[in-house]
């Protein structure tokens, strides 16, 4: 079997170095000149590329304008803030009630071994989640759009008591009323 693949395989490797000597002799037969088509080629490019710019520039800088970078800083300072801190077995928050419509910054850690942070709506549906890990903190901002009382859950099994690693966070409209 072998040997019949290194027949093969010599086989199409001279087949290939006879179409590249093909070519190259080819290739030396005629000179022409093609400056002029060479010319015409490189002013159809750059026309192109600055039809490009002046259409795709402006387009670009459309859609740049809005991304939210610049005010990322003063959302934060606007923020309700909310320390999350995993043990094993429960989640211990240093607040558990927010306001709909403002967000909310969601500093998320683990105090012994990895978890996963995930906050369920009343309808036990995800709506956002993060990874809780020792020795590190993720940042998670998410905007409750509706008040009720939303589930924290842990994603990731961490140990006998992990089904019962649940938290609450009381979600309020701006006159302070739970959604039941």
């Amino acid at each position: 079997m072998q040997d019949t693949a290194w027949l093969v395989s010599l086989t199409l490797m001279g087949l290939l170095l006879a179409v590249f000597v093909f070519v190259w002799s080819q290739s030396s037969v005629r000179e022409e000149d093609f400056t002029p088509l060479q010319k015409r080629a490189y002013r159809l490019r750059a026309r192109l590329f600055w039809l490009l710019v002046l259409t795709l520039g402006p387009a670009m800088l459309y859609n740049l304008i809005d991304l939210p970078y610049a005010t990322a800083d003063a959302r934060q300072r606007d923020a309700q803030v909310i320390d999350a801190v995993g043990h094993q077995w429960y989640w211990q928050l240093s607040r558990n009630e927010v306001q709909a419509g403002q967000p909310v910054l969601f500093r998320v850690t683990s105090a012994d071994v990895n978890h996963g942070f995930g906050i369920y709506d009343t309808g036990l549906r995800l709506v956002a989640q993060v990874q809780a890990m020792p020795g590190y903190t993720n940042v998670l901002r998410h905007t409750f759009a509706q008040p009720g009382k939303y589930r924290v859950l842990c994603l990731e099994y961490c140990g006998l008591v992990h089904h019962n690693m649940i938290a609450e966070i009381d979600v309020v409209d701006s006159r302070g009323a739970t959604k039941e």
